[in-house]
């Protein structure tokens, strides 16, 4: 009689101690994985931040320099490029990624000529609201910058939570998957060129 109880108090351990674990590991990916889309939530508010200063700025070297029309147009047709990308956390995946990257990539060039051509202008570059806004939009950039680390720095804990053992055999069963990085554009690791000729 004393072999049977020990023996299902052991057993009752055993199931108690498996489901703590199992327990634990899916609670742990979720938290992992809920804060791998809270973040991602913050880099979207960023990019639409700059997305949403960028009209004013249009509109202020507009008044200014209305004969660049072709960098004004490419700008905007950036931004609705850009806008029109949408991920959300449920579908990141690198092809994805991707896309929304060179959707921002292309409104950064678009920036960066408009910012060429503002210093043609030099009453525009005194401007109070442009000053302005390009402070904002310099600000915005920043935070780009450092939400994205935040970002990659969240989906590197989740991912290597993942995929370390023995949670990788969980992960699967449950349809826990990596999520992709942030990654540097091709071609950012070289200097840009700078002629003034």
């Amino acid at each position: 009689m004393k072999k049977s109880i020990i023996i299902i108090a052991v057993l009752a351990l055993l199931v108690f101690a498996f489901y703590g674990f199992f327990k634990n590991t899916y609670n742990t990916m979720v938290q992992n994985g809920e804060q791998v889309e809270s973040q991602w939530a913050q880099v979207e508010n960023v990019y639409q931040r700059r997305a949403d200063l960028i009209p004013n700025l249009v509109n202020t070297v507009k008044g200014f320099a209305a004969q660049e029309q072709d960098v004004l147009i490419g700008v905007v047709e950036a931004r609705a490029k850009a806008t029109s990308v949408n991920l959300n956390a449920e579908n990141l995946t690198e092809a994805n990624m991707q896309a929304f990257q060179q959707a921002q990539d292309g409104l950064s060039g678009a920036l960066s000529r408009l910012m060429v051509v503002v210093e043609k202008y030099p009453d525009l570059k005194s401007n109070q609201n442009f000053l302005e806004l390009q402070s904002q939009l310099e600000g915005t950039e920043n935070r780009i910058t450092v939400e994205r680390m935040k970002f990659n720095e969240t989906t590197r804990t989740y991912n290597t939570y993942i995929k370390s053992f023995p949670q990788t055999m969980l992960a699967g069963m449950f349809g826990f998957e990596e999520r992709p990085y942030f990654e540097a554009a091709q071609g950012s690791e070289k200097p840009p060129v700078v002629d003034f000729n």
